[in-house]
């Protein structure tokens, strides 16, 4: 199959709609809508969910462009700096987008006097479901490809080569999606989110576990090459797993509040 999908969506008049943008903004609605449902469900004021969207959008698109440039090519960046700041010329790092909500969160948790966990428990949930339509914007951008392959599937990516390969960003947005549904059928049938940290600790060892075999189909991103024999993005998403693990281990230690 030969993929070579225009990236506008639409146009009117001068004004361009790209794939990519509409499917982030679906992602970012989407994980409001599920954050309003929680909040609903739960008893909990949605006032403050507007900043919450606010914050969330904020860390998430400063933490990943910053992920992006210090992860993945520190030596370009270092001496272009200006260039951080080019975030139309592309460049998102999902890693550092984790980072930056969790920073943004903290602030947000302090302002309006939200547990930190409990938020991130339920942040998580939306996170998967923003993961799926972040990776079919990649899709849709013929960007972030697999290795080449001879498996029947394989997509001939036309902007890029001629090769078949692997569509690693729909194994990805797939991973995603069944992520994001095995934590909201837990969240609604099981005692999960009684135990403060356990989606979170969930959702980090699912995503990044994913994430981690999936690299080893993906075509390298970073700009240099380490010493360890894994990429880049299979080394941040180490620590990111070991979190989970720690968190999902103390959650069921504790007593369910």
């Amino acid at each position: 199959m030969n993929w070579n999908i225009d990236p506008v969506l639409f146009s009117i008049g001068s004004v361009s709609i790209h794939w990519y943008g509409a499917l982030f903004a679906s992602a970012i609605m989407s994980g409001f809508y599920i954050m309003k449902w929680m909040y609903q469900k739960e008893g909990k004021s949605t006032d403050s969910l507007d900043p919450l969207l606010m914050y969330s959008v904020m860390g998430i698109i400063v933490g990943a462009r910053l992920g992006h440039c210090f992860f993945y090519d520190p030596a370009y960046y270092f001496s272009n700096p200006l260039k951080i700041l080019a975030v139309w010329e592309g460049g998102l790092a999902s890693h550092g987008g984790g980072i930056g909500v969790i920073l943004a969160l903290y602030y947000y948790h302090k302002k309006f006097e939200t547990p930190y966990l409990w938020l991130l428990d339920r942040l998580a949930i939306p996170t998967a479901l923003f993961g799926f339509f972040v990776r079919l914007a990649n899709f849709f951008n013929s960007e972030i490809v697999g290795l080449p392959t001879s498996v029947p599937w394989g997509i001939v990516f036309v902007k890029i080569d001629n090769l078949a390969r692997h569509p690693v960003q729909l194994y990805e947005s797939i991973a995603y999606l069944t992520i994001f549904a095995v934590l909201v059928a837990a969240y609604k049938w099981t005692k999960i989110k009684q135990y403060s940290g356990a989606i979170l600790g969930v959702f980090l060892c699912s995503v990044f576990s994913a994430r981690f075999m999936l690299e080893f189909v993906k075509v390298k991103q970073a700009a240099y090459d380490n010493d360890f024999g894994l990429s880049t993005g299979q080394l941040l998403s180490i620590p990111f797993l070991l979190a989970g693990i720690v968190l999902v281990a103390l959650a069921f230690k504790k007593k369910p509040f």
